[in-house]
Order: C-alpha cells, then sequence, then structure tokens
C-alpha cells in the first residue's frame, strides 16, 4: 500500500508522516489503477498446452507451439464473461495451469498507520531480525450493485466475499502451526551450484555496488528536504529493498555452505543417474552442459547487469526512453503518430516529473559513469558514449555537461521541444546531448550484449527444463514443490527462533517495548508518535496486549519471497494471526536455497495490527465489522 499511500500525500496532507484512517465509506480514497484478484479456479491443462511439442524443437518452435495451445485453451476455457484467464508454466515448463480469476477494479485505501509505525526501522531494520514494524496497510474492494467487478463508480458497493477470515485473539507460542499463502513472485530452487554460484558470489557484488552509490546520495537529500523525502521515499524503498536483499542473499549462501550442498546433491544425482540406464540415456550430459552455459553466460551476464543497474539508478533513461517512443511513432507514421504520441507520452512525464530532481539525478550519474566505463568493454558501451567518456574520463565534468546543456531534464523543457512542429522537434530530441549520450548506452546493450545473453538464457532455460524433470525422474522419493512465479502458493511451517552464527540465538517475539528500546525522537528511521509513547507508558492495550506487553512481530519457518508481503498468515485452525511482510536477513538466500536452519519469514502479530487500528487511532469502525475469536480457548 506505500505507493498508494504516498500518491495521496502532499505537504499539507502527508499521509506518509500522520497516517490516514477513514471513519467511514464516504471518506474512503480511491485508487486509479489498484486492483485485487481472486482466483475462481485452477485446472491442470498440461497434456492440453504440450500438444504438439516434441523434443527434436528448437526453443523458438517449441514456445510457438505452447502459445497457440494456449491461445486455445484460454478460448475455449469455462468462465462468466466477467471473469479472466491466465495459463502458467511450473516446473520450468514441464507442466502448465490455467487460472480462471475474477479482477476488481475500484479499491479503495480504508487505513494506513504513519511511517513512524508502518515503516519503523525503514532501511535499517529491513530484512532484520529483532523487527519492530507494524507493516500493514487497509484497503476495501468495492464492486457493481451486482458483486461483480466494475470500474470506479460513487456507485459502487463494498464487495460480499463468500468467506472472511476470523481474527484470532490468542497469538502464537513456540512450535505453532502457521500458514501463509499469497502470489510469490519467483524462486529459484533447482538450479545447479553454477548458477547459484554466478548470482550468489558474481553478480550481486555488482548490482549491490551499483545500488550502494545510488542509495547514500538520494538519502542524503531525503534526510535534509521534506519535499525530497515525499518524492523518493517509495522510489528509494523499492531499490533499497532487493539491494539489502542481495546482501543477505550472499552471505546466506556462503554461511551455510549451500554451494558446496549443491555440489554434494549434484554428486548423488550422477551416481544414480549412472546406476539407472534408462535415465542416463535420457539425461546423460544435461548438468555438464548447463555448467557450461552459465560459465559462457558470466562475461556477458557482468555486462547486462551493470547497464541495466545504471539505467535504473539515472533516472534520466526513463525520460528519454519515453522519447525514443515518440521518435520511433515518427518515423513509422509521420506526423499524425507524432501528434498521437506526444500526448501520451507527455501524460507520462507528467507523473514522472513529479518525484524527479534532475541535480540529485546529475549526482547520480556523476557517481556511477567510473565504474561503468571501467568495467564494460568498449564495444559494449556505444561509440558515441565511449568518445565522449574517452575526452576527459571525468564522470563530474561529463555528467556536468549532459544536464546543463540538456532541455529533457525538466517538464517545461520537455513540453518547449514537443510543442514544435514534428520535424522540428524530432531534430531537438535527437541532438540533445542527454538523449544521445544515454540512447547510445541502451542501443548498444541492445544491440551487441541483449541478443547473446538471451540466446545463451534460451539455451539455459532449455537445458534447466529438462534438468528439473532429471531430478524428479532421479530422486523420486523426494517432493518437489513448484518454484514462485506469482500465482497462487501455499506454504507452511511453525513458529520458530533460529541461530544466525556462534553465540548468537533469537527469539521468535518482539514487543513494543522493543520499539521503545529503539526510539530516537526526531529521527528518520526511529522516531514514534507521541500517542504511542502514551499508550507504551499507561499499558493501555485493550484486549490485544497479553501479559501487560504490546506484541508486535513474530517468525516462523515459512518459506516466502517478494510478492507475499501482505500475505495473511494463519493458524491452524483458519484463522488470522498476522500479516506477512518480510524475511530475516540471513535468510533471503531462500528464493535460490531455502534452508531451514536460518530461512525465518516475519510477520506483524495481528493483534498489533488491531491495538494500532482501535487504541492509537480510534478507528473502531472498523473493529466492529471483524470477528474476533479465542481459538485456543475452545481448543483446549
Amino acid at each position: 500500500g506505500y505507493d498508494a499511500i504516498q500518491n495521496h500525500s502532499t505537504i499539507d496532507h502527508n499521509y506518509l508522516e500522520t497516517g490516514f484512517w477513514a471513519k467511514s465509506l464516504g471518506e474512503e480514497l480511491p485508487n486509479q489503477g489498484l486492483t485485487a484478484t481472486f482466483i475462481v479456479r485452477i485446472d491442470d491443462v498440461t497434456r492440453e498446452a504440450l500438444k504438439g511439442v516434441t523434443a527434436s524443437m528448437d526453443e523458438a518452435t517449441r514456445q510457438s507451439v505452447i502459445d497457440k495451445n494456449i491461445n486455445d485453451i484460454r478460448r475455449s476455457a469455462r468462465a462468466e464473461t466477467w471473469q479472466g484467464t491466465l495459463v502458467r508454466p511450473f516446473y520450468y515448463g514441464n507442466q502448465y495451469y490455467l487460472f480462471v480469476t475474477e479482477t476488481f477494479r475500484d479499491v479503495r485505501l480504508v487505513g494506513a498507520p504513519p511511517s513512524s509505525i508502518g515503516k519503523f526501522g525503514a532501511d535499517t531494520d529491513n530484512w532484520v531480525w529483532p523487527r519492530h514494524t507494524g507493516d500493514f496497510s487497509m484497503f476495501r474492494i468495492y464492486a457493481g450493485k451486482d458483486n461483480r467487478p466494475a470500474d470506479y463508480s460513487v456507485d459502487n458497493v463494498p464487495y460480499k466475499p463468500k468467506r472472511s477470515l476470523s481474527i484470532s485473539l490468542d497469538g502464537v507460542a513456540q512450535n505453532d502451526f502457521t500458514m501463509v499463502f499469497g502470489f510469490p513472485g519467483r524462486t529459484q530452487e533447482y538450479l545447479p551450484a553454477s548458477g547459484v554460484r554466478l548470482n550468489a558470489e558474481v553478480l550481486n557484488p555488482v548490482k549491490i555496488g551499483i545500488r550502494d552509490e545510488t542509495l547514500k546520495i538520494w538519502d542524503s537529500h531525503m534526510r535534509s528536504d521534506a519535499q525530497t523525502k515525499i518524492q523518493y521515499s517509495s522510489k528509494y524503498a523499492s531499490m533499497a529493498n532487493a539491494w539489502k536483499k542481495w546482501i543477505g542473499e550472499s552471505g546466506g549462501i556462503a554461511s551455510t555452505g549451500a554451494i558446496a550442498k549443491k555440489l554434494a546433491y549434484e554428486a548423488e544425482y550422477r551416481k544414480r543417474l549412472g546406476q539407472n540406464p534408462a535415465l542416463k540415456s535420457k539425461y546423460d550430459g544435461v548438468l555438464e552442459q548447463l555448467d557450461q552455459k552459465y560459465q559462457a553466460l558470466q562475461p556477458l551476464a557482468l555486462v547486462r547487469d551493470r547497464y541495466l543497474e545504471t539505467a535504473n539508478a539515472i533516472e534520466l533513461f526513463a525520460i528519454t526512453n519515453q522519447l525514443r517512443r515518440v521518435l520511433r511513432t515518427y518515423s513509422s507514421q509521420g506526423e499524425t503518430g507524432f501528434q498521437r504520441s506526444k500526448d501520451s507520452v507527455l501524460h507520462s512525464l507528467e507523473e514522472f516529473f513529479r518525484d524527479y530532481r534532475a541535480d540529485i539525478d546529475r549526482k547520480v550519474m556523476a557517481a556511477l559513469l567510473d565504474d561503468y566505463f571501467t568495467n564494460v568493454p568498449a564495444g559494449f558501451t556505444g561509440s558515441y558514449a565511449a568518445e565522449l567518456w574517452n575526452q576527459s574520463r571525468d564522470a563530474e565534468k561529463i555528467a556536468a555537461g549532459i544536464y546543463t546543456g540538456s532541455g529533457l531534464v525538466s517538464l517545461d523543457g520537455v513540453r518547449r521541444i514537443l510543442s514544435l512542429p514534428a520535424a522540428e522537434a524530432v531534430k531537438a530530441i535527437g541532438d540533445d546531448p542527454a538523449f544521445r549520450f544515454t540512447t547510445a548506452l541502451a542501443e548498444a546493450y541492445q544491440k551487441n550484449t541483449a541478443p547473446p545473453v538471451n540466446a545463451l538464457q534460451n539455451e539455459i532455460n532449455q537445458l534447466q527444463r529438462t534438468y528439473m524433470q532429471a531430478q524428479m525422474d532421479v530422486f523420486r522419493e523426494k517432493k518437489f514443490y513448484p518454484d514462485a512465479n506469482s500465482t497462487l502458493r501455499v506454504t507452511y511451517g511453525q513458529v520458530k527462533g533460529y541461530r544466525p552464527r556462534d553465540a548468537v540465538s533469537y527469539g521468535y517475539y518482539t514487543y513494543l517495548d522493543g520499539v521503545m528500546e529503539k526510539y530516537k525522537p526526531g529521527d528518520y528511521e526511529f522516531d514514534v508518535p507521541q500517542r504511542l509513547i502514551e499508550l507504551y507508558r499507561s499499558k493501555d492495550y485493550g484486549p490485544y496486549g497479553k501479559n501487560g506487553k504490546m506484541p508486535v512481530c513474530f517468525i516462523g519457518s515459512n518459506h516466502t519471497t517478494g510478492g507475499n508481503s501482505g500475505s495473511p498468515a494463519l493458524d491452524a485452525y483458519g484463522n488470522l494471526i498476522g500479516l506477512n511482510f518480510d524475511r530475516v536477513w540471513e535468510g533471503t538466500m531462500s528464493d535460490l536455497n531455502y534452508d531451514p536452519s536460518i530461512c525465518r519469514n516475519i510477520m506483524v502479530d495481528i493483534r498489533y495490527v488491531l491495538f494500532i487500528v482501535d487504541k492509537y487511532a480510534g478507528a473502531t469502525n472498523l473493529i466492529q465489522e471483524m470477528k474476533l475469536v479465542h481459538p485456543k480457548a475452545k481448543k483446549s
């Protein structure tokens, strides 16, 4: 919900700082583009999706056949007119499933605590345990009067679900069962050791370094200016999230000996393969070929990640990427295409410039260019960019020349150029120093880096699909759960502490006491609202506290990843006990290697959510809509 809260925030009504609570339906805030999707049905359509596919097909032909089959599956799927369908591959394309869905397009902001609660600890505590963050926000789904999906309208009514969760007031104890379900984005549990090593030991350090430089610059400006803090808060959180995750991922891979364990697993795989003539004839050499492809990919992947991370950090690329659309449309459709494309691009850039500062972006460029041109071979940088760099090899000077000489670093400048006659505007854009520089880098990447990387990745994907099936055939006694692909997953585990390293042991609960221990008045990350301090001092926790203490967060051994933020955590009886929002730093490697010894998911205790809604915000109208239960009392 962070982006929605930011979009509704201004200097005068800064909901990031003060929080937001709707005390009636009429006060709830609409959010353009925000949707909520429910799954109606899941069907195994593997046979239909792979119809006509043969082992001799190259990857492009195979995918073409599958795409045609998927279109046929979706066209003939049993679904209502207001429902949607999608088909997704599982086990690297060895299986396929159809999802019939309903997507609601009117989703309104109901409540959110201030960032001093909902983002307490901010980036210092991100991916870290012990955690003391009330990370939640509340939205309501609206539907048409027929309870079906509808575009936003003042006439829409709150959606009536088939089932809603009861909320447990009993909390959890050591070894209690926990279940989390949601839509995790991507995991790669079944890569070979060579693939894990490439990610953890080679690519992650490069990406971490680039983001490290960018985040330092953004942070220094956010701390010194309230408006910049609003503009960059969502971008910073997004960039820092992956940055810190990669640090923990590489550290966890190293500390648990994950690569050595993968190699031992592969040794057993080869041993069993050698003992089974039928399997050996089918899969012999697949793992060895994968290792060779990863070795060939490494230098190209380094160039790819340096370009993508640099282009992501320097926001000027986002501007020039939009303007390249205008030039392409003019080239293919002339004046008419220019006018249509211009209007669309201007609309997008108006949104972009709301949260853009050219002076900050210039500093980011100056900080990153030296690394880029030192480590990316000249043939991969584009002749114009390489020539410009070689003239001075001075990143500060080059960045200053680009930003002071460009007409594209402000919305007014872009408007002036796009208001010119089409031919003049196209020439002005093409001659602009910012456009020329970023386009040289982008085109070099598209021409010299992307094609060989994609070709190698296609070969790796094909081999990985075969290796995935081979693992399932060789290790018949092992249960293989499918990697995450942004479709529904259920993960079960237990409430457990953990020992991340020698002589360090973490418990499974945190309390409001810990918030006050970390409290630093006026601090960007660790300040807390006065109202929360008053509630703590008076121990006014209502029915949500326990033994004079207010629980805040707890951890479990559930396997979660990006996309699971906000996923409900349930107890053994199906009651809501918390909301998943993070993982412990030492266990972020779970995307590549889940290890139950240190992989833990972090959940905000639902009682802390209720405490904030009720006692802190006084939004008792929301509490009255919920069903609160004591399941442990009934089961004892």
